[in-house]
């Protein structure tokens, strides 16, 4: 069997392609430009990266974008505060302070600061229940993803038996509440497997989908599937590689090339869900000013 590559790439480029076009309609039928803040705190590199990736995004979808660069010793308090002009800034539509914060700081505290409206990261408390119960609400950028990749490959998961391995806060369960509900584009049965399980591969086997999201390199292993599956492997890990020129080499959670032998369709890593989960943040900054 030679699996599907489902390519993130290309379909990240049809969802910008769709939101720059509505931007731009709204930008002409209503004078409304998406606005969105950054809010950057220390000299994390993998933040600074992630800001500047999100910010040329921004750039190509024309929208309106400010960036608050601030050092790692500045209070919570000062921080809030930022948080709360954003808030009350009309020409703000989306608020994304990135994480992770100094230790001094609650996550938490600084999430739940953030006007729901403008939470385009889909993590406030509010958005989350709404996302439980069914309801419309700005979701997480990169499960949101991972629902438009099994959708636009022609791998719907309505009726499939999705099994996700890994119970995070930001991908596993928000993935997991996504794809259970009674709607287009979901209604699957979900089942979540993590590191709880004294042995995952009676949960991976019965997969119609795989998600994996659970952290550790390459983890699930062809042998662990069922011919036929659909893998979307949401990890990200450096594994050290002498043959590489930085000295390594970056993998999912899912053994690809073992994998790839079983699977009916898989995402590659790089380049399979990482690049939509910008392009959801795009979508979604897009969504909250039309709101």
């Amino acid at each position: 069997m030679s699996a599907q590559i489902i390519d993130g790439k290309k379909i990240a480029e049809e969802i910008k392609g769709e939101v720059k076009n509505q931007a731009k309609k709204l930008r002409e039928t209503k004078g409304i430009i998406p606005g969105l803040a950054f809010i950057l705190v220390g000299e994390n590199p993998a933040s600074q990266v992630y800001v500047r990736s999100k910010g040329k995004a921004c750039d190509e979808m024309g929208f309106y974008t400010v960036t608050e660069r601030r050092s790692s010793d500045i209070s919570e308090k000062e921080l809030l505060g930022m948080i709360d002009e954003f808030n009350r800034d009309t020409k703000i539509h989306g608020i994304l302070v990135q994480m992770p914060l100094p230790k001094h700081m609650s996550e938490e505290k600084v999430i739940e600061a953030i006007d729901p409206k403008k939470d385009v990261d889909g993590f406030h408390p509010i958005n989350v229940g709404k996302l439980v119960i069914g309801e419309e609400a700005l979701r997480p950028c990169t499960p949101a993803g991972v629902q438009e990749l099994l959708l636009r490959s022609g791998n719907d998961p309505a009726g499939k038996h999705v099994v996700i391995v890994g119970r995070s806060n930001i991908v596993g369960k928000p993935v997991a509440n996504i794809l259970l509900q009674k709607q287009a584009g979901a209604n699957a049965v979900v089942t979540v497997a993590h590191t709880g399980a004294k042995n995952l591969v009676p949960f991976t086997k019965a997969a119609d989908i795989l998600i994996a999201a659970i952290g550790k390199a390459e983890i699930v292993r062809g042998e662990m599937l069922k011919k036929g599956v659909v893998v979307i492997d949401v990890g990200i890990n450096r594994i050290d590689d002498s043959s590489a020129k930085n000295g390594y080499r970056l993998v999912g959670d899912v053994h690809f090339e073992s994998a790839a032998k079983v699977a009916k369709a898989i995402t590659p890593v790089p380049g399979g869900v990482g690049p939509m989960t910008i392009a959801m943040l795009m979508k979604n900054t897009l969504k909250a000013a039309m709101a």
